[in-house]
Parts: structure tokens; sequence; C-alpha cells
């Protein structure tokens, strides 16, 4: 089957805008190193604190020669897909509860937002006394980092969903968990996954 002119030209168009984005994007990478290199290089910011790419390169070589960058790697790999699976799970199981409880969440609502506020870097000190200096001390940081969004960004699209349809449901004598298998949790599938996407930038950072 043939394609018309108008197909073929939209589909060269779509295709040039995916050009000009990559490009784009991989030049902004290009000026960020070469202006943090830079800036490094006349020591306009303290390398200490912040660095440079070419350290950071050779460090990184180094790393690989003696063997230890894919070890690094792989434990920092656990310590994030730890903490995503475990945040995910209670933060999708919590704000079920939430849901389906109105009174509970009301309840514990500020408690959530507050400690999703709390700065949870500076308790690091704290959280190597509490767990011990080890994996779990970081899995735990990620865990506190990731959690409570989860909860909060789920359970805000779970009572987001639209009533129409849960009046429609409960006329049909639906109870809720009808409600939420068939309703709630599907129309919020996007939601879940954003959410998901949010998580697991927030096991990196806790890690």
């Amino acid at each position: 089957m043939s394609i018309s002119s108008e197909r073929e030209q939209f589909l060269k168009k779509i295709k040039k805008n995916k050009r000009f984005i990559f490009i784009n994007r991989l030049l902004i990478i290009i000026m960020f190193l070469i202006c943090w290199e830079l800036l490094a290089k006349f020591r306009l910011i303290n390398t200490f604190l912040s660095s440079c790419p070419s350290q950071v390169f050779y460090t990184i070589i180094g790393l690989l020669k003696d063997g230890s960058l894919f070890y690094h790697i792989g434990i920092t790999m656990y310590e994030v897909l730890v903490s995503f699976i475990i945040a995910t799970i209670v933060g999708i199981a919590i704000a079920t509860i939430l849901w389906g409880n109105k009174t509970l969440a009301k309840i514990v609502d500020p408690y959530l937002t507050i400690l999703n506020s709390l700065p949870k870097v500076a308790l690091g000190p704290l959280i190597i006394i509490w767990v011990g200096a080890s994996i779990n001390s970081i899995i735990f940081m990620a865990l506190l980092i990731s959690t409570f969004i989860t909860i909060i960004n789920i359970y805000n699209g779970f009572i987001a969903t639209d009533s129409n349809y849960i009046i429609l449901l409960k006329s049909l004598k639906a109870n809720k968990s009808q409600i939420f298998l068939k309703v709630v949790f599907p129309s919020n599938l996007v939601t879940i996954i954003n959410a998901l996407k949010i998580n697991i930038s927030m096991s990196l950072i806790g890690s």
C-alpha cells in the first residue's frame, strides 16, 4: 500500500522534530560539561566540592583499571531497586487503605505532609546511628525520601477519580473493592506510572 505525499511529509516532519529534540538535548549536556570544566579550570568554582568533568573521567578510568567500578555500580543498583520496590508496594498499599477509609485519611494527612517535608538527608547521621553504617542505612534513607511522596501522589490520584463512574457502580450495588478494582485503580494507571518515575529518581537520590 503506497503512502500519500501528505502522509510522507507528516512522517518526515515527525522524524525531523525527533532529531531536533535529540540534538538539542545532546548540545545542552555538552555545553553544561564545557561550562563546568571551564569554571573549574579558571577556579571560579571550588573543585573540592563540585569536582570537574575531567577529574570525574580520570576517576572512572581508575575504577575501571582496578576493577571496582562495576562492583560499586552493582551495589548502588541493588540499593535503588530494593528501596524502589519496597516504596512502591508500601506506597500503593497505604494509598489504597487511605482511599478506602476517609476518616483515617483525614487523620494522617497532616502527618504525611510533615513527614514528606522533613529534610531527610539532614537525618543521615541519626539514621546511621539507628540502623548502622551499612547498606541498610542507605536503603532506609532512600525509603524515607521516596515512600511518603509515593503515597501522597497515588492517593491524590485515587481521590480525583471521576465520581460519575463511582456513582454508576454504586447504583449497580458494587462494593468498595469492586469499585477500586474496576474503576479507581485502572483510571489511575498513568498516575501510578508517573509516581513510579518520581519514586525511582527519589530512590537514586537516597542511594
